[in-house]
């Protein structure tokens, strides 16, 4: 099998643990706090990775790269809360297509924070995502749901957390970024969780167990499918995502996705994929005039 094959098969399978995890969550629904939610799927995540710190093992780092660590941390910890509490009120299509505005959010930020020129076809891409969104959304034709919100909220902190990890690949080896992540995050979800705290049922433990053993993986093939072949190969493969997350809602859940849901979706998907489509583009043509 080729790399871009192997790629392929590592991304499809990332799409259908990403998509188990959300018809988890929404399984939950809103019997238990989001925050809690959140904070105890972490904290089994870093149960899980403890073999992992046993082999980095010196945890000490210089305070510049921890500052990056935490600020991190704080950010992608409060997109968590608002991606829990989105995946307890709207529908699993709907917080899908919503979260693809992700990699748009992080084209504007490498534009700002890396010093990546924001080309032409970046603008044209990001309205267009922007668009789509809208268009999901429908403002002014129906009452947006908060839980649309929270999603569109949680987008832009995401962006964030991957441009800090980025920046951190010049530092860090993935292992170390993956763990320091499920530290802080699950420090910075304590404090609210105590507040908001219940005891959670036998049954919500091992949904949520569950939760984190398949996040971790997706993680994981999720690296493998960028080891082995291109973002621009693997990028279309991850937007199916949003058809998996449609048969499982309208499977389980009985959401009958609305015809803007698809429309929008379509658009964002459309914008992402083309981005992604010239930046590999660019990086070959850079090198190969080198």
């Amino acid at each position: 099998m080729t790399g871009n094959l192997r790629g392929i098969a590592w991304m499809a399978t990332t799409g259908v643990l990403f998509v188990a995890v959300t018809g988890i969550v929404r399984h939950l629904g809103t019997d238990m706090s989001p925050v809690q939610a959140a904070f105890i799927r972490y904290l089994f995540g870093l149960l899980l990775l403890l073999p992992v710190f046993v082999r980095m093992g010196s945890l000490r780092r210089p305070a510049s790269v921890i500052g990056l660590h935490a600020s991190r941390g704080v950010i992608h910890g409060i997109g968590v809360m608002l991606w829990f509490f989105a995946m307890a009120n709207i529908p699993i299509a709907e917080v899908t297509a919503l979260g693809f505005t992700a990699p748009i959010f992080t084209t504007v930020g490498a534009a700002l924070f890396l010093g990546e020129r924001l080309r032409l076809y970046r603008i044209g891409a990001v309205l267009m995502g922007f668009g789509g969104a809208l268009v999901v959304l429908q403002p002014g034709f129906q009452e947006i749901n908060i839980g649309s919100i929270a999603q569109l909220t949680a987008a832009p902190l995401f962006a964030a957390s991957f441009l800090i990890a980025k920046r951190l690949t010049n530092v860090e080896s993935s292992t170390a970024i993956v763990a320091y992540l499920s530290v802080f995050v699950t420090l910075v979800l304590l404090v609210p969780a105590i507040y908001v705290w219940r005891t959670p049922t036998a049954i919500e433990l091992v949904w949520l167990f569950a939760t984190a053993a398949l996040a971790t993986l997706g993680h994981y093939t999720l690296t493998q499918a960028f080891r082995a072949a291109d973002i621009t190969v693997t990028q279309p493969i991850q937007f199916l995502q949003l058809v998996w997350a449609t048969i499982l809602g309208l499977a389980v859940f009985g959401e009958q996705p609305e015809i803007w849901t698809w429309v929008g979706g379509g658009m964002i998907v459309a914008s992402a994929t083309f981005i992604a489509h010239r930046e590999g583009k660019r990086r070959k043509d850079r090198v190969e005039n080198l």
